[in-house]
């Protein structure tokens, strides 16, 4: 679609016999906070991984295009250049580096040290935690910190487009929540963001525009606000029948 920031035509995963995705088409225009939401196995991960050239070796068929341009077969790397950059499931924090490495690490395409600092100090004040341990090993956080460490880590690059994978895996409600304050506020200050969630409620409370995929398929999409009264979605995804 003209004007989209992101977007995805018949995309296609296949790892050996086995189909993960069967042809989805997904926009996100510039400025959004788009969900991807759905159960486990769904594909999500395998749709992002696609977008970013990180998956192992598979058939990938179809068509992304990001800021006007095919990726496919661009290297990660490349893509981080380009303002492209993704928090992954797991988060994938470097351990046995300190906090503020881990952010200097984040910033490896740019060579503004003055801009580098400067937003070092603008994340800190989104992450205060992050500030309060910036000399401590990124191995000893908590799971919560790490995550807040891994989205700032991917925001040192200045991204025009962020993709996050599962950031509230794992975490206890108060910094679920936490993540999403902060997933809200990294929108406000204008990055497009591309959330896979499958905390159906707290995504698209905080979406403009949801994706519901289903064993490879999207099955619904739609505005945030209205998919989370859509009775389908509310029996699914929200545990309400």
């Amino acid at each position: 679609m003209a004007g989209d920031l992101l977007s995805i035509r018949g995309l296609k995963v296949a790892y050996g016999g086995i189909q993960a995705v069967k042809g989805i088409d997904l926009d996100v225009s510039k400025g959004e906070l788009i969900t991807l939401i759905g159960a486990n196995g769904a594909g999500k991960t395998t749709a992002l991984k696609a977008i970013t050239g990180t998956l192992p070796e598979c058939r990938v068929e179809g068509h992304i295009e990001y800021a006007g341009h095919p990726v496919k077969g661009m290297h990660s790397f490349e893509l981080v250049q380009r303002k492209l950059a993704m928090v992954p499931e797991g988060r994938g924090v470097f351990t046995r580096m300190s906090v503020q490495e881990n952010l200097m690490m984040g910033a490896y395409t740019r060579n503004d040290k003055a801009g580098i600092a400067a937003d070092i100090e603008k994340w800190f004040a989104v992450f205060p935690r992050l500030k309060e341990r910036a000399g401590q090993m990124a191995g000893t956080l908590s799971g919560g910190e790490q995550q807040m460490l891994a989205m700032a880590r991917a925001l040192m690059c200045n991204p025009v487009l962020l993709l996050l994978d599962e950031p509230s895996m794992g975490l206890a409600p108060i910094m679920v929540e936490k993540i999403f304050e902060v997933v809200r506020e990294v929108s406000a200050l204008g990055v497009t963001i591309l959330l896979v969630e499958q905390n159906a409620r707290l995504a698209l409370q905080a979406a403009n525009r949801g994706y519901v995929m289903d064993s490879g398929l999207i099955t619904m999409s739609g505005d945030a606000r209205q998919m989370l009264d859509d009775p389908r979605v509310r029996e699914a995804y929200l545990g309400e029948g």
